[in-house]
């Protein structure tokens, strides 16, 4: 594809990945852990320009929860306190049966998205976060039940193969939305040309995110939108504003994209914009 193809292209969709499954208040204090900090920093996310919150959920002692019970006490919290924002709810987990992995796609009402990680993943020294194509399908079989957009987090070009060969297997609602994800370890090389491949090797009319860990997360965030692709930034995948500087809240790197998206010409998504781009109305 030709960059001409992607100027002027759709409205951005910012999404914001709140609070991850592996750091938490001891790499940043600003990090939101329970599901009144969570729901407040999903309303100032929004307020910032964000249509979409990436959710993972906590115990009470910051540790990762996947129950039911406790995604359900975080988006009624992210709910109650955000005027429309796009719930987004992960299942990736290391270690974690494929039971426990539904659980987050069981509240009540359903989340309008959820991620679906697209293949196995190297976790730690001796940990693998196990996504074999029976645990793919079973989850999109479980979301596409509920009512459930995947998010498809492409990690590397291997999960682009699984990508397509999941839609050989499955009929996923137009469009395709993928998640593409550089970084170290397992992740694709932080590279521009790798981001370009890439967009490259895409399933035909799909839309794409941007997500990039750490110092990359910026420079990555103007190319996706640069190409005609949406971000998602955030404390899950960077504490840090700039080197040295601990990021003061999810907002502050939400409003720093926003105003990126400006300064290359591309409007920001409304969560109204949001959910037609990504074909939403048509499940609600």
């Amino acid at each position: 594809m030709s960059y001409d193809a992607y100027l002027g292209g759709e409205p951005v969709i910012i999404t914001a990945a709140l609070t991850g499954g592996v750091h938490g208040k001891e790499a940043n204090p600003n990090i939101p852990e329970t599901p009144e900090e969570i729901g407040r920093a999903a309303a100032d996310a929004e307020a910032a320009g964000a249509s979409v919150v990436h959710l993972h959920a906590r115990k009470p002692n910051g540790e990762r929860a996947f129950s039911t019970e406790r995604f359900q006490a975080i988006t009624d919290e992210v709910r109650a306190r955000t005027d429309d924002i796009i719930v987004q709810h992960s299942t990736g987990g290391t270690g974690a049966p494929l039971e426990v992995r539904r659980q987050p796609l069981r509240t009540d009402p359903a989340p309008e998205m959820a991620s679906l990680d697209m293949g196995p993943l190297n976790r730690y020294d001796h940990l693998t976060s196990e996504n074999t194509r029976g645990m793919v399908d079973s989850l999109h079989d479980e979301m596409v039940e509920r009512g459930i957009k995947p998010e498809l987090e492409v990690f590397n070009d291997g999960h682009l193969n699984e990508t397509h060969q999941l839609l050989d297997r499955r009929s996923l609602a137009d469009p395709v939305y993928a998640t593409l994800i550089f970084g170290s370890g397992t992740l694709t090389r932080p590279r521009p040309r790798n981001f370009l491949n890439a967009i490259d090797n895409l399933p035909e009319g799909a839309r794409f995110n941007t997500l990039a860990f750490g110092r990359h997360q910026l420079p990555f965030a103007a190319m996706g939108m640069l190409f005609g692709g949406h971000v998602r930034v955030g404390l899950e995948d960077n504490v840090y504003y700039r080197r040295g500087e601990l990021a003061e809240s999810n907002a502050q790197l939400v409003e720093r994209v926003a105003d990126l998206a400006s300064l290359l010409g591309r409007e920001v998504a409304t969560t109204r914009e949001a959910r037609e781009i990504l074909g939403l109305e048509s499940q609600r």
